[in-house]
């Protein structure tokens, strides 16, 4: 496992992530001040010096952002194709990804030299219950020499960080999620999905049309060009269902899809759909929900 950052936030990170699961066999650390920020340009070089000095076989990612703008870096420094977005994986170079915004699954086959480079979706891989014999005594830590990396690497600069003070769950890894569309109309209008989320302990999540109007920031958005998301629950309103949004949530355990159309496509893949007005449901579901304890 690589991590890399700066201060003694790392170590207590590396820490961590030494005893998190037994089959971690070592920590990288990395300690410089080029990695305080996520840029892919150091990123990408450390990568490719990790592995030029390890020779590791595979190298994976989360198809976050983060791991999206770096491993495709990473991969054409070192001369290879990663394989993205892998939801399955069948063998040390047989993968599973989705195509045509998830209306298919295709089984990849890598062949090229290595190291096989992959972009994981989180949520297709839930945590297996470590069991109290196997639990790890902890891995070995080790330094990363990084005394032969560039010192001045790539043209761009971190200028600030932009997100929600909130104290909701993170969108990536909520139980449950509330999201709303373009048919709450406007900002005002839309913290009745905020005020429904807290109620339910749960994140809030938007359509790109909801985004692209102005109602929440980019960083909520759920779908094929936002997150991917497979909680536990997954509570739709006013969200007609647009392939490009399905493809970021159908994996959810439980779809319920609250819809005036009663032909809207969300209501294909929905668990539970009630064909009304969201402004008559919302306000009734805060009526009669407890407050979150």
């Amino acid at each position: 496992m690589l991590l890399a950052g700066n201060g003694s936030s790392l170590r207590q990170a590396a820490e961590r992530a030494a005893t998190c699961h037994p089959y971690v066999s070592e920590v990288l650390v990395a300690d410089s001040d080029k990695f305080t920020y996520p840029l892919a340009e150091p990123w990408a070089k450390l990568v490719q010096l990790v592995q030029q000095k390890g020779g590791y076989s595979h190298v994976i990612a989360t198809s976050g952002s983060f791991g999206k703008n770096i491993l495709p870096r990473a991969a054409a420094l070192l001369d290879v194709s990663p394989v993205t977005d892998v939801v399955e994986i069948n063998g040390a170079h047989q993968f599973v990804r989705p195509i045509y915004a998830g209306n298919a699954l295709c089984t990849v086959r890598y062949t090229g030299s290595g190291p096989c480079m992959l972009t994981v979706r989180s949520t297709s891989f839930p945590v297996p219950p470590v069991s109290a014999n196997s639990k790890s005594s902890g891995a070995p830590i080790s330094e990363v020499d990084l005394s032969t990396l560039e010192e001045s690497i790539g043209k761009s600069r971190y200028i600030k960080l932009s997100s929600e003070d909130t104290e909701r769950p993170d969108l990536g890894s909520a139980r449950i999620v509330v999201t709303g569309g373009r048919a709450l109309k406007s900002v005002e209008n839309f913290k009745m999905i905020e005020k429904l989320a807290e109620k339910l302990g749960a994140a809030v999540g938007a359509t790109r049309a909801a985004v692209d109007a102005g109602f929440v920031p980019n960083e909520l958005q759920v779908g094929q060009t936002g997150k991917i998301v497979a909680p536990e629950l997954y509570m739709a309103f006013g969200v007609s269902g647009a392939i490009q949004h399905l493809a970021g949530m159908k994996d959810s355990k439980v779809i319920v899809a609250v819809n005036k159309d009663a032909d809207a496509p969300i209501f294909q893949v929905a668990d539970y759909g009630l064909v009304g007005d969201l402004f008559e449901v919302i306000p009734e579901l805060l009526e009669k929900l407890p407050e979150k304890k």
